[in-house]
């Protein structure tokens, strides 16, 4: 089974992404289960989200305490909260950032892949300059690094389930598949 969990603010599009990563990687016959956790809702707080995907039925019903790879959608987060709490040995971690795999100290044990997911998200225009929507770009970054689906899957997954902009969504997911940076990629 692979856990995956989101880190994120609210307004980012944390719970949504991992909705539209659930919904590609059921597109191509996979189980799969993506629920939020909520602590303060409101924009700007931080928020969690977690997938499983397995070949068979999940019976699993808790938030998953040990993932088994972590995605960051907002850099700021680093620090704040312990992103790294119950992560695996040889995990990776996404990090929504401009800057260089290398610029981030998470120990040796992880491996770091960056995607500038907000220049991406601002340039399709999804949400605002200030304020940008980054979750279908750093799915992009998710497939090419984690592989849990096909791009195609996740692309249908994302014309489906964005709320607008489905075809700026989808360009972004696929510039980011392109422009994720990290150890062989």
């Amino acid at each position: 089974m692979l856990e995956i969990r989101f880190h994120g603010r609210g307004g980012q599009g944390t719970v949504v992404a991992s909705k539209m990563l659930a919904v590609g990687v059921a597109k191509e016959g996979k189980y799969v289960q993506a629920f939020p956790e909520f602590g303060v809702e409101r924009r700007g707080a931080p928020v969690v989200a977690f997938i499983r995907i397995d070949e068979g039925p999940i019976y699993i019903k808790s938030k998953i305490y040990q993932p088994d790879h972590i995605v960051i959608l907002d850099p700021t987060l680093i620090g704040a909260v312990d992103v790294t709490e119950g992560l695996k040995p040889g995990a990776w971690i996404i990090v929504n950032s401009e800057k260089e795999p290398d610029k981030f100290d998470f120990g040796k044990d992880f491996k770091v892949a960056t995607i500038d997911a907000t220049s991406i998200a601002i340039k399709y225009r999804l949400g605002s300059k200030t304020s940008p929507i980054v979750n279908t770009a750093i799915l992009g970054a998710v497939i090419r690094v984690l592989n849990p689906c096909s791009l195609e899957s996740l692309i249908d997954g994302i014309k489906e389930e964005a709320p607008v902009k489905p075809e700026e969504n989808a360009q972004a997911a696929k510039e980011a598949y392109e422009r994720v940076k990290g150890g062989d990629l």
